[in-house]
């Protein structure tokens, strides 16, 4: 299976990634002059970009300058033998490159193009520039991060990007599978938008059911508890005592035997619209203890919990290492990069580990070879490609 990128940035190469890690040859398509922008992000290593490194692994790069028509040619000959395109430039770029989905279609109709953008290709936003914050704050999911009263916040990570990438991986494998019974490729549209509206489950819930406007509630749940993060006498543990069970365990452990009788307690909702003060007698207990005592405790009793752990931790996690999730991945130049593992785990076919994120331009000779376009002369340049 064979996956041509034109990306940069974020989604669409989180999602080549995936299809890289499941096994596909990842080909991405960059400009000569630079490549994709994440090539200049630091911190760096040996001259190169760490995050790159590790987001575009298992795939080979070519430089071709989709303005140039004897690069755009010999793009449009890889299209012809390619499988799926995976692409995030703003809607309308690819047209004017003369490579719209209609033009790709007739190239190759069992062509799979997908396209990542901030808004959609079409709609009254469409012609915007869409950044993952942007997508955040439209999305809904700047409104309900932070704690009350504060300024926004958004998610720490990119996460609109983030799972723009993984929708297009799952739609591109759907869109496969659909091929084998019609042979014809189509076009998939995700945007970050609505992929980060998509996370508003309980929030839809709230809203459709009884109109309620979700609001930020630190590390609360919207409707349960006590489900956060709570005071210990060092720092904080996240508990998830919601359920019967879990909730007459975690009284039992931490000595509050007395809130089992309370009858503003009785059940989960209950318990959440009395939050403020069921924490405040929850802290009154915890901020006289350690997190790692609480932690061992509430774990020997099985009530859900976890001490809130920053990256030096999650890096050296035993469970993580023991699990084998990180990998050393060999580079051209920089030796063995470490890597973060896929968490997908297959029985029979586990996802590849092959090599670090390329070099600009490592595999053009070979890809044009390939395709017998080595050897052709472009007019607008003395030099052979």
């Amino acid at each position: 299976m064979t996956v041509l990128e034109v990306g940069a940035f974020m989604a669409a190469p989180y999602a080549t990634m995936q299809l890289a890690d499941l096994g596909a040859r990842v080909l991405k398509v960059e400009n000569p002059d630079g490549g994709d922008p994440v090539r200049g992000t630091g911190p760096f290593i040996g001259g190169e970009s760490s995050p790159f490194v590790r987001l575009n692994r298992n795939k080979e790069s070519v430089t071709l300058n989709l303005k140039s028509e004897h690069d755009n040619a010999a793009f449009r000959k890889l299209v012809r033998q390619a499988d799926v395109l995976v692409e995030n430039l703003r809607p309308g770029a690819m047209s004017r490159l003369g490579l719209d989905y209609a033009t790709l279609h007739r190239e190759n109709p069992r062509l799979i193009c997908a396209s990542a953008s901030g808004w959609g290709q079409d709609g009254p936003l469409a012609h915007l520039p869409g950044l993952d914050i942007m997508a955040q704050a439209r999305s809904g999911l700047m409104s309900v991060t932070g704690f009350p009263g504060h300024e926004p916040a958004k998610v720490g990570v990119p996460i609109c990007d983030l799972v723009c990438g993984l929708y297009i991986a799952l739609a591109v494998t759907a869109a496969l599978r659909e091929r084998d019974r019609s042979g014809e490729g189509q076009h998939i549209d995700v945007s970050l938008l609505e992929s980060g509206v998509s996370f508003a489950v309980w929030e839809a819930g709230m809203y459709f059911g009884n109109g309620t406007i979700p609001r930020p509630e630190g590390s609360a749940h919207q409707n349960s508890a006590p489900y956060q993060a709570v005071r210990t006498v060092d720092g904080y543990v996240t508990i998830g005592a919601t359920t019967p069970k879990n909730w007459t365990a975690f009284c039992h452990t931490l000595g509050l035997d007395h809130l089992l009788s309370d009858p503003g307690y009785s059940d989960s909702y209950s318990r959440h619209q009395h939050r403020e003060d069921l924490i405040e007698a929850i802290e009154q207990v915890t901020t006289t203890r350690t997190t790692k005592s609480i932690v061992d405790d509430l774990e020997l009793a099985e009530v859900p919990c976890a001490p809130i752990a920053d990256y030096t931790q999650v890096f050296t996690d035993e469970t993580l290492r023991q699990r084998g999730f990180f990998w050393d991945a060999p580079h051209a130049t920089l030796g063995s990069v470490e890597q973060l593992g896929s968490p997908m785990r297959f029985s029979r076919t586990p996802v590849r580990r092959a090599h670090a994120g390329p070099p600009l331009g490592d595999s053009t000779a070979k890809i044009l070879a390939e395709i017998d376009y080595l050897d052709s002369v472009d007019p607008n340049g003395d030099e052979q490609r």
